[in-house]
């Protein structure tokens, strides 16, 4: 489902340039193109990026590799020098920045500065949090540096559902956190960050759907919105998270009797053609799906952004994914079209 909010979207519109407008309406076309013949084709750059800040995280959240400490790559945080070098060569033509992929973003220490930089640079921003850093002086420099929109990850109620996905969370923490941003809107008499809660519905939780409602309404948040969960073994499901609610799983049970992914795979992908993902030690990646950036497209460090996005490893990975999708492994879980729903 779309999401909709009036002055959300008056928002994003007042970012939309004639350059990005240009950039987009390419990188639109391009993307038909390459559906309808089946050759990719690639024009302008991506209308929206996000940049990782850290890989850090305070949690350990039990299907998130940077909670379970599982990466293979390295710990780290983004530089700010280096935010601004990328984004000074494409700020032009992205429309939509956001700063998350895994970790903490409040975490870095140079967020917000970062923050404060793409939103001179008249880019939307955006990132999500698990809200225990959002102290108030944190609530009030989140609202101070222009971010449009702020994500709050609120996976329970009551703190004994909480902290069942959330492993180490406090749910105190997270509504104090909340509450700071709401104040501090309205203190500084802003319209932005937009809030939201996100309820990722899992089994442990899903009797709380409509309670999470009414304590977003009860807080002041500009929206509650339910997403559903990437679960790594669907089959087995060791942890019990696959909801028992269709609406709100990603997954239903095959003619075999085994789990499989609702959104099927068909040779093309929206998100490859209009996004990507950088680390925060400059490596490029084809989407969050790649989460410990085992398909590295590129490295900022070594070759422009602007040279990557038109690579050789580039071609060759929209040529794989507009083949043969079936065969890439991070595929394979990808529910595009199917993360969330709004009530």
């Amino acid at each position: 489902m779309v999401y909709f909010n009036w002055n959300d979207s008056l928002n994003l519109m007042k970012k939309l340039t004639f350059k990005r407008f240009w950039n987009a309406l390419k990188v639109y076309s391009s993307f038909q193109i390459t559906k309808l013949t089946g050759n990719p084709v690639q024009w302008g750059y991506p209308i929206s990026i996000s940049f990782e800040p850290t890989t850090s995280c305070n949690l350990r959240c039990p299907e998130c590799p940077s909670g379970l400490r599982a990466f293979t790559r390295p710990t780290g945080m983004l530089e700010k020098s280096f935010f601004q070098k990328t984004i000074d060569e494409i700020h032009q033509e992205i429309l939509y920045l956001i700063f998350y992929f895994q970790g903490e973003p409040y975490l870095n220490p140079d967020f917000l500065n970062m923050v404060k930089y793409a939103h001179d640079k008249g880019i939307y921003t955006a990132t999500s949090t698990n809200a225990h850093y959002l102290t108030d002086e944190k609530a009030r420099q989140t609202v101070e540096s222009g971010l449009d929109r702020l994500i709050i990850s609120i996976d329970g109620t009551t703190q004994d559902v909480y902290e069942q996905y959330r492993v180490g969370g406090k749910l105190d923490k997270v509504l104090e956190g909340a509450r700071n941003i709401v104040k501090w809107k309205k203190a500084l008499n802003s319209t932005t960050p937009f809030v939201f809660f996100q309820f990722l519905v899992v089994k442990p939780n899903e009797h709380q759907i409509q309670e999470i409602r009414a304590l977003g309404a009860e807080i002041g948040v500009d929206q509650v919105r339910y997403k559903t969960a990437q679960v790594y073994d669907f089959e087995q499901d060791p942890h019990n998270l696959v909801p028992s609610i269709d609406k709100y799983s990603r997954y239903k049970m095959g003619k075999d009797g085994k789990r499989q992914v609702k959104s099927g795979l068909s040779n093309h992908c929206w998100k490859l053609w209009h996004a990507n993902v950088i680390t925060w030690d400059g490596l490029v990646v084809p989407c969050c799906f790649d989460k410990d950036a085992m398909h590295q497209l590129g490295n900022l460090h070594t070759q422009s952004f602007k040279e990557t996005w038109n690579n050789d490893n580039y071609r060759q990975f929209r040529k794989e994914l507009s083949t043969s999708r079936k065969q890439i492994d991070i595929c394979s879980n990808c529910s595009e079209g199917l993360k969330v729903w709004e009530d």
